[in-house]
């Protein structure tokens, strides 16, 4: 990627989460949906962008380290330094649901990599399905 593409990645992500999150604001939605939505999205763009430019190279395993990697940080890094300098109560609809949508996720995901299967266009077609029907559950 030129040294520009990811300048413009960041600074695209960051305009689409500000006026994502400004809109959703306007039309009365949730803080917790709008973080579990729009700014999961918008802060993940460069992740997108390094695992479609290292698919697109053929270089599956930096596309899936990337993915997985970038999870396990943001539950442990940023959710590790998140409580250790702000003690914050998890909701409870977050809890009950989202949590554990983001295991089974996880296990879905470990189920396919290690059954030897590819992780193909049906596949990706399937989770993407999956993350629609999660944006259409949690959304006023």
């Amino acid at each position: 990627m030129p040294p520009g593409g990811l300048l413009l990645v960041l600074l695209g992500g960051r305009l689409l989460v500000d006026a994502a999150v400004g809109l959703a604001r306007g039309v009365g939605v949730s803080e917790a949906v709008i973080g579990l939505t729009t700014v999961a999205v918008g802060t993940s763009l460069p992740e997108l962008v390094t695992s479609l430019v290292a698919a697109w190279r053929r270089h599956a395993e930096v596309a899936l380290g990337n993915v997985l990697g970038s999870d396990i940080y943001t539950v442990l890094g940023i959710g590790g330094m998140t409580a250790v300098i702000a003690p914050t109560e998890v909701p409870a609809a977050i809890a009950r649901f989202d949590i554990w949508l983001m295991v089974l996720a996880a296990a879905l995901l470990l189920f396919l990599g290690r059954s030897g299967w590819r992780l193909g266009r049906r596949e990706g077609a399937a989770l993407l399905a999956g993350y629609a029907a999660y944006v259409w559950w949690v959304w006023p």
